[in-house]
């Protein structure tokens, strides 16, 4: 797994900087209204562009967690990771 991203959450938004190979961005993750069951608990924004959304879970062991997707037409696919607490801040990990 590798990070590719680190953020701070204030309130209940998440802030912070996404950087890959292609990539380099200030993001915020901003909690939404849910339309509905399957509709997503955050949306992800690089400045005031749309980049992703995020759904609040749980793992096996009990850890709350967001499962992040990414997207963007300069991606050859959507990125799928999950934004975890690490030591008092959070970290955006993705694997293949």
């Amino acid at each position: 797994m590798a990070t590719i991203g680190t953020f701070t959450k204030k309130d209940a938004t998440y802030q912070g900087t996404i950087t890959t190979l292609t990539l380099k961005a200030k993001v915020n993750i901003t909690p939404v209204a849910r339309e509905n069951d399957k509709a997503p608990d955050f949306r992800v924004y690089a400045g005031s562009a749309e980049i992703g959304a995020a759904w609040s879970t749980t793992a096996k062991n009990g850890n709350a967690y967001l499962s992040v997707k990414l997207d963007d037409p300069s991606f050859a696919a959507a990125i799928f990771a999950r934004l975890v607490e690490s030591d008092g801040s959070f970290a955006l990990v993705w694997s293949r």
